[in-house]
């Protein structure tokens, strides 16, 4: 890909702040952006000043070099008037930046990336941002120590974005709270595939036979952690739901036989989701599995969750239930994170409650007598923390966000019963659908739709310290 030639306007960052301060002391009324949104815990994801509307990301991979070249073309609308903004991006040169077709000053502080338009934006106003990058995109570490960003393959590479990972890869808003529609072009090598979120639009060799152009669009809006680029030597079948939903699967050649089982199972897991969460939220659907090993975790990508070796049915179903629960109605914060979680896990439970295997209550009292004879998870910490209240950002994925998370949608069923349940849930996905809820939404919109006071729920279960409940005789 070749980039447009733009000069190089990169000032220091106290000259910069020189700018801004004079600009905002005369007549102009744009101040800068905030530089983070004050997540709980990841304090820097994100920026304030400005939503984005569209990504529209043009990327070149060479899988035997690791070199990136970019350029992303940003729609946003300024929330304030602005005088600068920042955008989210780790490692990486930025070449050059343009703002509604002008060149723009910037610089780079850490993982921030400052733009100072030519004029200031107005309150309102929808602009165009476009960055030329280029580099060798690497993994971030989370405080877990996994790994996400830019991974590197056998055969290729993936962007896998779960907290902030993305800004490896592409710059941008990086918190769940920011949501847009996409358009991604992946460049590769002949012969290779290389897979995005939603539909492919088109698949076009260059001239000279030594490139291919994959153009993904995605319409429906989207969290950039849940953003992904896949380049590998897949195999790729697709196909179609019963109801019509598109299906694409992009599997390792070697994983291709150990994963066709639970893939199979993918068109009943979508129209059974259907029935008891309500229409699947996307126009197409998927799986990318990688080479075995290449990542610690499963990812729950918008309409592609990303799979590390061959998964399981229990998997595949966990992350397409993520579909609904997570990537259409997403955490307004990572400490929402239960919502994604708790939701995605109750999913499994009644999965194998509505396939003639261990019931939803089954579950919820094997997790309170430890009992993993019935739920190989039960002699988990599920009780460390309150599922609502991780103490730190390496618990967001720790066990009580998971199954304590479920025992609380459980506890919920006890009290409301089957019918104001499963109406919960599915007007829940539906009244939120392509939008963020906090866990204060879902506590609220819970007791207004069933008529039931749930506080003692919340109290114990979603809030509470220490382990609660007993056994119950409830639901069987």
């Amino acid at each position: 890909m070749e980039h447009r030639a733009l000069s190089r306007l990169a000032v220091p960052a106290a000259a910069l702040l020189a700018l801004t301060t004079a600009c905002t002391a005369g007549t102009v009324q744009g101040r800068p952006g905030a530089s983070g949104l004050r997540d709980p815990y990841f304090p820097k994801a994100g920026n304030g000043g400005y939503q984005i509307e569209h990504y529209g990301l043009d990327l070149d991979y060479d899988p035997a070099d690791g070199q990136l070249d970019g350029t992303a073309v940003i729609t946003a609308r300024a929330e304030q008037g602005l005088s600068s903004f920042n955008l989210d991006l780790a490692g990486l040169d930025v070449e050059g930046v343009t703002v509604q077709g002008r060149g723009a000053r910037f610089n780079r502080t850490g993982r921030e990336l400052t733009v100072r338009p030519a004029t200031d934006l107005k309150k309102g106003e929808v602009f165009r941002a476009e960055v030329d990058y280029h580099g060798k995109p690497k993994p971030i570490t989370d405080a877990d120590g996994s790994h996400e960003g830019w991974i590197t393959t056998e055969d290729g590479a993936v962007g896998v974005g779960e907290p902030i990972g993305s800004m490896a890869w592409f710059p941008g808003n990086h918190h769940p709270s920011d949501k847009a529609t996409y358009d991604i072009t992946l460049t590769v090598p002949k012969g290779y595939e290389a897979v995005s979120n939603g539909e492919l639009r088109s698949r076009t060799d260059s001239a000279d036979g030594r490139r291919t152009e994959f153009v993904w669009h995605s319409p429906e809006p989207m969290a950039s952690y849940l953003a992904t680029a896949a380049i590998g030597k897949f195999k790729v079948t697709t196909g179609r739901t019963p109801s019509g939903v598109a299906l694409y699967e992009a599997v390792d050649p070697a994983e291709a036989a150990a994963s066709a089982p639970a893939l199979a199972r993918l068109p009943e897991i979508l129209e059974w989701g259907s029935r008891r969460f309500g229409p699947y939220p996307f126009g197409t659907a998927g799986a990318i599995v990688l080479p075995a090993e290449s990542l610690s975790y499963a990812l729950e990508t918008q309409t592609k969750p990303v799979f590390s070796g061959a998964p399981d049915e229990k998997l595949v179903l966990h992350e397409t239930a993520h579909q609904w629960f997570g990537d259409s109605v997403s955490p307004k914060s990572w400490k929402d994170m239960w919502l994604n979680e708790g939701f995605a896990t109750y999913a499994e439970w009644l999965w194998s409650e509505d396939h003639g295997g261990t019931t939803a209550q089954q579950h919820f009292d094997a997790f309170l007598t430890g009992d993993t004879a019935v739920d190989k998870d039960a002699g988990s910490d599920w009780a460390a923390f309150p599922p609502a209240d991780p103490p730190e950002a390496q618990d967001i994925s720790e066990a009580p966000v998971y199954y304590r998370g479920a025992m609380v949608l459980q506890r919920i069923r006890q009290e409301v019963g089957d019918e104001k349940f499963f109406a919960l849930l599915r007007g829940w996905a539906a009244d939120h659908r392509y939008g963020n809820a906090s866990t204060a939404d879902f506590t609220a919109y819970a007791e207004r739709t069933t008529g039931h006071d749930l506080k003692k729920v919340w109290d114990v279960w979603l809030y509470g310290e220490g382990r609660p409940g007993q056994p119950s005789a409830g639901h069987s």
